[in-house]
């Protein structure tokens, strides 16, 4: 008697080659939490993170250093106090959420570098880092 193969098995990974280019890709798009939090902490912070939460939600509790930024709101006129190169990392509450990816691709539409930092919030938490409350200070 011979089984089926599980669905994880019934389609076959990917050539080598392929696996490769595809998961080497994915650093040209996503920062995690870790190197985030590290590059804040040594003070090489060379890219400005954006919360795309709500204002309401950043309140509540936000990544340190975080720049509140709904993502419906990111415009031109709102980008133009940043240099055309500026590196953009956004994020939103976690993997539950699209809000990061809707920022990725407001900032993409504006011709901004950008990145997402995977996991958002709870991945940020999950490492064991804490979040900052209150309203952004300007």
């Amino acid at each position: 008697m011979t089984s089926s193969p599980s669905a994880v098995a019934a389609v076959p990974a990917a050539p080598s080659a392929a696996a490769l280019v595809h998961f080497e890709s994915a650093f040209t798009f996503e920062a995690d939490c870790w190197d985030v939090h590290d590059a804040m902490d040594r003070g090489v912070q060379d890219f400005v993170l954006l919360d795309v939460r709500s204002h309401a939600l950043y309140e509540a509790g936000h990544v340190p250093g975080a720049v509140s930024l709904p993502h419906a709101k990111i415009i031109e006129s709102k980008m133009s106090a940043y240099a055309p190169g500026t590196l953009f990392v956004v994020y939103c509450a976690g993997p539950h959420c699209n809000g990061a990816h809707r920022g990725a691709v407001r900032l993409a539409r504006l011709s901004r570098p950008v990145k997402l930092m995977i996991g958002g919030v709870t991945g940020w938490l999950d490492e064991g880092f804490s979040l900052e409350r209150g309203a952004q200070g300007s």
